[in-house]
């Protein structure tokens, strides 16, 4: 293993990352021999439109875990914020660009308030992500009385909003919300790995104690870790509606795994100061195969939470055992 690290193209590329894509590979031809309609398009297209929500939602959590802290309420807000916007448009008629950046700005609230109870209260993340959770479920239960909200299909009145995770271009559906998600996870990559600003944050998940004494406002930045988490849900909640028509009250705690999952997959370390923006989309790319795979196969979703559950111990195993024998 220790040459395979050396060679350049190795070194250039990250071993992590090629060993998550040459998975996803490995799935895909496993799927495709298990059932011959897995690599339809229409397969593809669905497995797409899910890797672009949760995808958000994986890059929003990777800067919270940078810090060393964590984030359970991102699927949550994220169904909380398609609730409260879809509510809005449905229900009270309100324009569609105001319920689209009403959506975002219901995500980046849960983010200040985690924020705040995380970095200048002193709450545990978890505890805080743990209220933040049930927070969400009650708002958006409370906003609509329980009820479900169905947003309007691509054909109906203000369904153009749909074209921002696919489009038909010449009677071929092409993947906007593909677009849009890479464009975004360079934005966060260079946020992360070339300013300032991600040089602190992954500080914060290194040693905050050593960052504090060098005279740095680690509350600010720490804060700012969970405004961008939530802001991100909020537009998770966008692509979320663009791809499934309804959402109900009181769900999203399963795409708190898979974010999770993609990001420690993708190289991430659960205990801070690590992480990887690529290394994110393809975990989110495997945990999306998957999920598809598994129906395809006619198996229920059960299945997908258990090798899930298999891969976050794998994956945490390793990143612990690497840091040790670096120790």
């Amino acid at each position: 293993m220790k040459k395979l690290k050396e060679y350049p193209f190795v070194r250039k590329i990250g071993l992590n990352r090629i060993i998550l894509v040459g998975v996803i590979i490995l799935m895909y031809l496993i799927f495709a021999l298990v059932n011959s309609t897995f690599l339809s398009y229409s397969r593809v297209l669905s497995t797409l439109n899910y890797v672009c929500f949760l995808g958000f939602l994986a890059l929003g959590v990777t800067f919270v875990i940078a810090t060393g802290g964590i984030d359970f309420s991102i699927g949550p807000v994220m169904f909380c914020a398609a609730l409260i916007s879809g509510h809005l448009l449905t229900k009270s008629n309100f324009p569609i660009i105001i319920c689209l950046v009403v959506a975002v700005l219901v995500g980046m609230i849960f983010g200040v308030l985690n924020g705040l109870l995380v970095a200048y209260i002193g709450i545990p993340p978890f505890i805080s992500s743990m209220a933040g959770m049930m927070a969400a479920k009650g708002v958006g239960s409370v906003f609509t009385k329980t009820q479900s909200v169905s947003w309007p299909q691509v054909t109906e009145i203000n369904g153009w909003f749909r074209n921002l995770i696919s489009t038909r271009i010449g009677g071929i559906q092409f993947p906007t919300g593909l677009i849009l998600l890479l464009l975004t996870a360079v934005i966060c990559a260079v946020i992360l790995h070339k300013t300032q600003v991600g040089r602190y944050i992954l500080c914060l998940g290194s040693n905050k104690e050593a960052v504090r004494l060098s005279g740095i406002n680690v509350k600010k930045w720490e804060m700012l870790a969970y405004v961008v988490c939530g802001t991100l849900a909020g537009v998770a909640a966008i692509f979320y509606v663009c791809a499934y028509t309804t959402v109900q009250p009181g769900l999203g705690d399963t795409f708190n795994n898979d974010a999770i999952a993609s990001c420690v997959m993708g190289g991430t370390s659960m205990t801070g100061g690590i992480a990887s923006i690529s290394g994110t989309i393809l975990g989110t790319i495997i945990i999306a195969v998957l999920q598809e795979g598994i129906m395809a196969m006619g198996l229920q979703k059960d299945y997908q939470y258990m090798l899930t559950g298999v891969i976050v111990v794998v994956a945490v195993y390793l990143d612990v055992k690497s840091k040790t024998s670096k120790n």
